[in-house]
């Protein structure tokens, strides 16, 4: 029994880093159409925010969090601003126009913090570990899985359940029929760019503790979050939760199978399948004709 709960923590922790990386990507990708290759570069620099706030303030990571999401949603709000918003209905543009942009951040950081690794440290309060039905997990990791789920919950709400989020919907299913009706839809995408941006920030902030700070660290998030959007459906919130549960609970019992290399290939082999016969993603939303 403590093997099966070991496990399945396991890939919980995945999944919650999963989750946290592309929630934020799944909310500009579903809204704005647009697929922002500098997503893992917004995630990078939250974590060399919470380093330098670390390092040169004495801020602790959880009072950073605040003022690294904002930090970084207001990066977004000016990216969209100045460049992207010269670019919707012109995705090949906007995809190279969002690599450029990450190649830049990339070598930004490089030149002002250096080449080398940094390392963040991890809350004292939450350095213990956790004894659940026999199997034992970092607290630290059962915090950043219960602040995913309610990172989620609270976007979910805000979708769902205010005027802002109506307004989302509303242009996301028709951009010019919202626009009749007075919903302004360029406020909405750069408001939408700029909480996606501090989101994946604060998912850099917190996953610095377990990884290693580095330029290219987003690189790898980026393309791992493209796979629980493109599975789980690119306009569904509940797909990105879903999605990001059975990929990483799928990518850790392959890892303890094989390993981390081996796991992957399958893992995306499986995106691949899943891509092939059903194209929309497993969740898709339901709209009245």
């Amino acid at each position: 029994m403590d093997f099966v709960v070991s496990q399945l923590l396991t890939g919980l922790s995945l999944s919650s880093i999963l989750l946290l990386v592309a929630l934020g990507l799944a909310i500009i990708y579903g809204v704005t159409g647009v697929i922002n290759l500098a997503h893992g570069e917004f995630v990078m620099l939250g974590a060399y925010c919470a380093w330098l706030l670390q390092t040169q303030l004495g801020w602790g990571l959880l009072p950073s969090l605040i003022p690294i999401f904002v930090a970084v949603a207001l990066l977004g709000l000016a990216i969209e601003y100045l460049v992207i918003r010269h670019l919707y209905d012109r995705p090949l543009d906007t995809i190279l126009a969002t690599w450029g942009l990450g190649v830049m951040a990339q070598q930004i950081v490089r030149l002002l913090a250096g080449g080398e690794l940094r390392y963040v440290q991890m809350p004292t309060a939450l350095s213990g570990s956790v004894n659940i039905l026999g199997a034992t997990d970092s607290a630290y990791r059962l915090f950043v899985l219960a602040f995913a789920l309610g990172l989620f919950a609270l976007t979910w709400y805000v979708y769902r359940h205010t005027s802002i989020g109506l307004q989302l919907r509303a242009i996301t299913q028709n951009r010019q029929i919202a626009s009749s009706f007075g919903i302004n839809a360029g406020r909405a995408y750069r408001l939408t760019f700029a909480y996606g941006a501090g989101i994946a920030g604060l998912a850099g902030a917190l996953i610095s503790p377990l990884k290693s700070v580095s330029p290219e660290m987003g690189t790898g998030y980026v393309v791992d979050a493209f796979m629980v959007v493109v599975v789980g459906g690119v306009q569904s919130l509940f797909g990105t939760v879903v999605s990001s549960g059975l990929l990483g609970e799928l990518t850790g019992a392959l890892a303890y199978l094989s390993n981390d290399t081996i796991a992957k290939a399958l893992v995306l082999a499986a995106v691949v399948v899943i891509i092939r016969f059903r194209p929309q993603g497993l969740f898709t939303p339901r709209i009245r004709a």
